[in-house]
This record gives structure tokens, sequence and C-alpha cells, in this order.
């Protein structure tokens, strides 16, 4: 993958010598300036423009065959995790036989919208604690070893709707459609009109949302790693925020106001900067 990205444009780190034997790499250091750490009302338009700038050359690179598929049973295996280590394990929601269909009917509108996408090369981690601030071939790019092929979305929504970092909507839109517009310019199939990629945009988003917060219970209750909790309150808002706006995501929306975002004081909806 290193070599795939390399090969794209992008700063990605040097791999100055191997010994798969014993398990060691010998890689380049892209320093200690994480965009999680660095970025601020006044930067972001600049790091988020070097950001989707770097996205883009590697979308333009993508081949087919090349990168396992982010298939159905992918995305399945990952939404999984939000029942089985939030809702059960962290929540303790047990769902009943309607919840559980309208579970099961989200989870397919969401493959679907994934299948009807343009598919491109992508990184799957692409968010502030991966994108270091450099200053030479802004920003240097961590965590991409399980790059897949899968949704043209996938990575921005990592981006624009950080778990970790949050900001106003109206300006995640603005963003949005300022990514499609470079993307269509520089020849990316980014679908017929900007609607249809804000609706891809959206629902990517909730599968990606979804799989985070499974994957921070898991932290926990798996591995005693306590330190994401605080982050899905932030994270299942993006949820809260998107899933109203769409017919087939009403009875989904209602699911989440009920069971899982009334969360008393761990119920945070973070504008961070």
């Amino acid at each position: 993958v290193t070599k795939i990205l390399q090969n794209a444009g992008l700063n990605v780190p040097t791999v100055m010598a191997e010994n798969y034997a014993e398990g060691f790499l010998l890689l380049s250091d892209l320093g200690t300036k994480t965009y999680l750490d660095s970025i601020d009302k006044k930067n972001a338009k600049q790091l988020y423009g070097d950001a989707s700038d770097a996205l883009i050359k590697m979308q333009l690179a993508s081949r087919p065959y090349v990168l396992p598929p982010y298939d159905a049973a992918t995305l399945q295996r990952e939404m999984d995790l939000f029942e089985e280590w939030y809702l059960k394990c962290h929540h303790q929601t047990p769902l009943d036989q309607k919840e559980q269909t309208d579970l099961g009917t989200i989870f397919t509108l969401i493959k679907e919208n994934n299948v009807a996408q343009t598919q491109v090369y992508v990184h799957r981690d692409y968010h502030s604690r991966n994108l270091m601030v450099v200053e030479q071939d802004n920003p240097g790019i961590l965590d991409f070893q399980d790059a897949v092929s899968g949704p043209i979305t996938y990575d921005l929504v990592s981006l624009l709707r950080d778990c970790y970092i949050r900001w106003p909507e109206p300006r995640v839109r603005t963003w949005a459609l300022q990514f499609r517009q470079m993307a269509r310019d520089k020849g990316v199939d980014v679908g017929p009109d900007e609607e249809q990629f804000l609706a891809w945009f959206d629902v990517m988003g909730i599968q990606r949302h979804l799989k985070a917060s499974g994957i921070f219970a898991r932290l926990w209750y798996r591995d005693g790693k306590p330190g994401y909790l605080p982050d899905v309150p932030r994270t299942l808002s993006y949820i809260e925020t998107v899933a109203p706006r769409y017919e087939a995501l009403q009875d989904f929306a209602r699911l989440l106001r009920r069971d899982v975002l009334s969360l008393g004081p761990e119920k945070i909806s973070r504008i961070d900067p």
C-alpha cells in the first residue's frame, strides 16, 4: 500500500528496510504534529484543502482488483460491532423484534449506498489523528495498511465528520461540495449532481459512525482501553444530525433518540474549534 500511495504522489513514510521474518520495518518519520493537535479556525481551510488534494490524488490513482473490495460482507461485519459492543455491551439496550428489523433495513440501505457509489482507493482511517502537518507535501499520511477499494465518500466523511473534532454542519457540507467540484474538475466520477453526492456522503457517514462507536466500546470492554469512550457521543451525534433528513431513516432516527442518544450527562454534541 505504501508503494501505491507513493506512486500516486502522496506523502507517506518511506520503507527504508524490511525484515519480514522477524516482523520489522524501518520507516522514515513524519514528525509529531497531527492535524488534531494543530487545526483551528484560522488554518482549517488550508489544512483541509491540502488533505482534499491528497485524497483526490489517491482516488485518481485507483485501479480495479488491486486492493481488497470494501464489499457488503465487510460493511455488515463493521456495523454489527455497533449492536454487539455498543448497544448490548455498553449501553445495555437489547432490541425488540421491530427495532431489530429496522436496524436490518438500515444496514441494507447502507450497503446499497456503498455499491452505488464510484469505487476508488479508500484509506479507511483518513482523519485528524492520522494526518500529520509537515512543511513540504502536506499532509503526511499514516495508518493506511487496511486500505481497500470502496465508496468515493468514505474517506471524505472520515475527514470532515471526524470522530475526534466536529465542525458546524453548514461548513462541513460546504467543504464536501467544494471537494466534489475539485474532484470533478480533475476527472473523478462524483455522481450526477450535488444532491446525490451529499446523500452518498450522509449515508456513508452513518456506516462509519456506527462502526466507530462499536469499536470504541470494544476497545474498553475487550481491550481495557477507556480513552475512546468520551468520543462516542460526538460520533453518534453525527447520525442524530443526518438520519432525520431521509424518509427511509426515520425509524432509525427515532430509535437513536429514544434508546441510544438519551445518555444523560454523557450526551455531548461538541463543536470543537
